[in-house]
């Protein structure tokens, strides 16, 4: 028997990348999982994967950037498991035309809403069920670029993802008297679907170097499995080959 068992998780961007490790190192706790993302394919492939290793997965597809689509997904789940034990708030996006100089309007509305509106939303709409239980657990993907402001991500992404953090910090600071704990997670740099919105192409040699997205979900979950009576307010996780301390190392050297 998994530490999750009987337990109902609510992953979103669970279609790829992050989402999907954690989506399945949460089934193998014995979760029942619910996964969330715009396009309902890859969601059914992840479901997939869990239901042949023996886990249970829902699929609820729907737009997070869309305070209606959150209500709705949320409400399904309340009626069909009355519970949700576990939000993993990893649905994200960034775009290729992120510097100041580039940055219109509707792409920093599309970069805030995916990274930190689309957290609000899911965070407000789970909190009630987990107060009912006087129990649950949100965890929530933020950057290193959530703790250092940065041009690589962009001014947008950077600024989303430091949202995210505090948004997090909050959550303790008030729900920590109902049981309720948030971990926000900063990674550097991960080898997901994300790193081909980069303007500057990230080699495969480059990718073999960093974290890896199962090495993500298996610090969520091992955040999801704590026991309740503790909290890990914040972590980063990144890859021993740091390609930005590398590049410093370098420029000290020249």
């Amino acid at each position: 028997m998994g530490a999750l068992t009987g337990r109902v998780a609510w992953v979103t961007g669970a279609g790829s990348g992050i989402g999907q490790a954690a989506a399945r190192a949460l089934a193998r706790e014995g979760a029942t999982i619910v996964l969330t993302g715009r396009r309902r394919e890859p969601l059914e492939e992840t479901a997939g994967t869990i239901k042949r290793d023996g886990g249970k997965a829902v699929v609820k597809p729907g737009d997070l950037m869309k305070a209606s689509a959150v209500t709705r997904i949320a409400a399904d789940i309340d009626k069909k498991f009355g519970r949700c034990d576990v939000l993993v708030n990893n649905a994200g996006l960034n775009i290729l035309e992120r510097s100041w100089k580039q940055l219109s309007p509707a792409g920093a509305e599309q970069v805030i809403d995916g990274n930190l509106s689309s957290a609000f939303y899911c965070t407000t709409a789970v909190l009630p069920m987990m107060r009912r239980h006087k129990s649950g657990v949100l965890i929530h993907t933020s950057s290193v670029a959530g703790k250092q402001p940065s041009l690589l991500s962009g001014p947008a992404y950077s600024a989303a993802k430091h949202g995210v953090v505090a948004m997090s910090h909050t959550i303790n600071m008030e729900e920590c008297v109902n049981g309720i704990r948030s971990c926000v997670v900063c990674p550097g740099e991960v080898a997901t679907p994300i790193l081909d919105k980069r303007p500057v192409p990230v080699t495969r040699e480059e990718r073999a170097r960093m974290a890896q997205s199962e090495d993500v979900g298996d610090l969520i979950r091992y955040i999801a499995c704590l026991p309740a009576h503790i909290v890990i307010n914040e972590v980063m996780i990144n890859p021993t080959w740091n390609r930005g301390y590398v590049a410093n190392l370098q420029r000290g050297k020249s």
